[in-house]
């Protein structure tokens, strides 16, 4: 029982397998129909491309080969021509023999002249160089003169501009401070002529009223605390009179600095500028 039941498996198995192997072998033979169908249009799609591409090198070659002929046949036809014009220009040159003698003994002669000719040729570059040099130097004096003409103008406009300026700031500065002055000067007198008149009227009174001592010491001292008063106007007066001659000063200091720097000379102005003295010298 167990052989016959082992026989029966086995008998299952083989068949199961011989079965399996049947599948197998049916799959491998369509994969390998495939494969050969598939490499039998490739090879015949690479020899459809490789006849074309023949094809076309053939056809290109016979255009080729047909352009080249018809070049051959014309290299032919210029070669005729060739020969004919070489016969022509060697009948040219039997012809030209003779002047060409002559043309050789002329050129010998102008080789011997053309000796002297390099000497007085090399004389000439080097006059040439020198002029070169000479007209480069000259450009550059007559560009230096030209600026200088041009700055010394510059100068001079600036020099007539400034005395010009000057001039008129000296006129008015002249006019200004002695206008000035004079307004202080009458001013200082006008506050002294009317101190002294207050002076005489203080006193004038003190000996007419008879004042009591207090009652002349407080006019005493208002008449001081006025004196103080008028001497710190008169003081401001005198300051602001000393500023303004200092200015005039500097301004004049200054000018001359100006003309000093620019190279002209003090004694070109045609004047003497008046420097006024500060007060209390």
């Amino acid at each position: 029982e167990m052989d016959a039941k082992y026989n029966r498996k086995m008998q299952a198995l083989r068949e199961e397998m011989d079965l399996r192997r049947k599948t197998e072998i049916h799959e491998l033979e369509e994969r390998k129909n495939n494969q050969i169908s598939e490499l039998i249009g490739n090879h015949e799609g690479a020899f459809g491309d490789i006849k074309n591409y023949y094809n076309d090198i053939t056809a290109r070659n016979m255009s080729l080969i047909s352009l080249l002929k018809e070049q051959v046949e014309e290299m032919r036809k210029k070669e005729i021509i060739l020969e004919k014009e070489k016969a022509d220009v060697l009948s040219q040159n039997k012809e030209l023999t003779e002047p060409l003698q002559q043309t050789r003994e002329q050129v010998a002669e102008l080789l011997k002249k053309l000796a002297h000719y390099d000497k007085d040729k090399e004389s000439l570059m080097n006059s040439k160089a020198r002029l070169k040099v000479t007209q480069k130097e000259l450009k550059d004096l007559q560009w230096e003169h030209e600026v200088l003409e041009q700055r010394f103008s510059k100068v001079q406009a600036e020099r007539d501009e400034l005395y010009q300026k000057f001039t008129k700031a000296i006129n008015e500065v002249q006019q200004k401070t002695g206008f000035k002055n004079l307004l202080l000067e009458r001013k200082l007198q006008g506050l002294l002529s009317l101190l002294e008149q207050k002076e005489v009227e203080l006193s004038e009174v003190v000996s007419v009223s008879k004042l009591d001592p207090s009652a002349l010491s407080m006019v005493s001292h208002k008449l001081k605390d006025v004196l103080q008063s008028k001497n710190d106007t008169i003081q401001d007066l005198q300051l602001q009179l000393a500023r303004v001659c200092k200015a005039h000063n500097d301004m004049l200091q200054t000018f001359e600095a100006k003309l000093t720097a620019f190279g002209i000379p003090l004694d070109n102005l045609g004047f003497q500028p008046l420097a006024f003295p500060l007060p209390g010298q």
